[in-house]
């Protein structure tokens, strides 16, 4: 239970600052959700660097996790 309510708010702050860096303006919700998502896509990519190197890198790879998202996102689904 409470790994879920990290996750959230790790999510909820890595999106933020992904949303910030893409400079992309969306609703709270969306927000959370592309940090949770990034924060997921992240936390597989660079699970080896948090090993290594401990949380802080954890809460890089979500950023930069939810910061692909929005690319993607932007890239392929806006485009339609």
């Amino acid at each position: 239970m409470m790994e879920i309510v990290f996750l959230i708010l790790v999510g909820a702050a890595a999106g933020f600052i992904a949303t910030r860096l893409m400079n992309v303006e969306v609703s709270i919700p969306t927000t959370v959700a592309i940090g949770v998502l990034g924060a997921l896509i992240g936390g597989l990519v660079l699970r080896f660097l948090l090993l290594l190197t401990g949380l802080l890198a954890g809460f890089i790879g979500a950023v930069l996790g939810a910061v692909l998202l929005i690319w993607l996102w932007r890239s392929h689904v806006q485009r339609r």
